[in-house]
């Protein structure tokens, strides 16, 4: 049990760090051919910091352990939402640039509404539903992409970049390649061994995906969320957390449920029904409500609905472990 618990934090260290050397390396390519930095954090960054929970669904599916690609997607968004930008809520409320939010909260709705008619209507993760996913993907990156170019300052603190000696073109390119590589590695030594844990615990996969897995992948975005308190930008980090939310949706889930589609998985079941569809997805929708709706009706974050989704976060681990 000990070898498997080292290798389980080996796995979510070795995400960690890739993460971070994938990101400045692509960032730092970007840059060289004189991207906007609204283009480099919307696509680049933001898919940098999903990378990890991209490669866990990824190898989860394709080892059969569709349980763990569906726990972690949407055990990620809760994570995101109700911990991580709960932190930055509850430390620095402020005002939000309603106009820059509106979009990526339709998107992420709209995909969320798509994802439980998946789950509730047809209990099944297609084939064709993970193409639709990625295109969506598509199209929610082609928009943030021409509004970034119409509107190259519409991004707070951007004229806060920090001065930083560029790098020769070939250590990005091996902080680029070398990131990824590393990624995968710790994505796989985190799906299989989660998978030992589990099974020894007697703890369902789904479990363990929607806790431990998702904690462990969001850990970038928590990272980002951070960086951007100390430098008194708390809403970059909402918005890195609302963007990460999206890929979660049409990206991690897209690329899972194309390369192997998967039944919705069932670990533990509340009231004799599935305890994901009862619980879990319908949790995932109401944190999200809970911090966009306020913010977009009185334009800015309440120090309240930090705390109240931090409650949230305790109760829903805690739940997970006692049921």
């Amino acid at each position: 049990m000990l070898i498997p618990v080292l290798l389980f934090a080996v796995g979510l260290v070795l995400l960690i760090k890739g993460g971070d050397w994938f990101v400045d390396g692509a960032t730092g390519i970007a840059r060289r051919f004189k991207l906007p930095d609204i283009i480099v954090g919307a696509t680049v960054v933001s898919i940098g910091t999903t990378l990890p929970e991209v490669m866990v669904s990824a190898t989860g599916a394709l080892g059969g352990q569709g349980s763990m690609a569906y726990g972690n997607a949407i055990g990620s968004i809760i994570c995101n939402t109700a911990l991580i930008a709960a932190i930055s809520v509850a430390v620095n409320p402020g005002p939000v640039n309603t106009k820059t939010m509106k979009m990526p909260v339709m998107f992420f709705f709209g995909s969320a509404a798509l994802y439980c008619v998946a789950a509730y209507l047809m209990g099944t993760f297609t084939r064709p539903l993970g193409l639709l996913l990625l295109a969506i993907f598509v199209v929610y990156m082609v928009i943030t992409v021409r509004q970034g170019l119409k509107n190259p300052d519409a991004v707070e603190g951007e004229e806060e970049e920090e001065e930083t000696k560029e790098k020769p073109l070939w250590q990005e390119l091996v902080l680029l390649i070398g990131g990824a590589a590393v990624i995968a590695v710790g994505a796989d030594l985190l799906v299989d061994n989660g998978t030992i844990i589990a099974q020894t615990l007697g703890v369902p996969e789904t479990v363990i995906a929607l806790t431990f897995v998702a904690l462990g992948t969001s850990l970038p975005e928590l990272v980002t969320t951070i960086t951007s308190l100390k430098k008194g930008h708390a809403s970059l980090g909402i918005g890195n957390v609302i963007g990460a939310n999206i890929f979660n949706l049409v990206l991690v889930s897209g690329i899972s449920v194309a390369l192997a589609p998967f039944d919705v998985p069932v670990g533990n079941t509340l009231f004799g029904i599935n305890s994901s569809l009862v619980l879990d997805m319908p949790l995932m929708v109401i944190v999200m409500l809970l911090l966009t709706m306020p913010a977009l009706a009185t334009k800015k974050l309440h120090r309240w609905q930090g705390i109240t989704l931090l409650c949230i976060y305790a109760a829903f681990c805690l739940f997970q472990f006692c049921l």
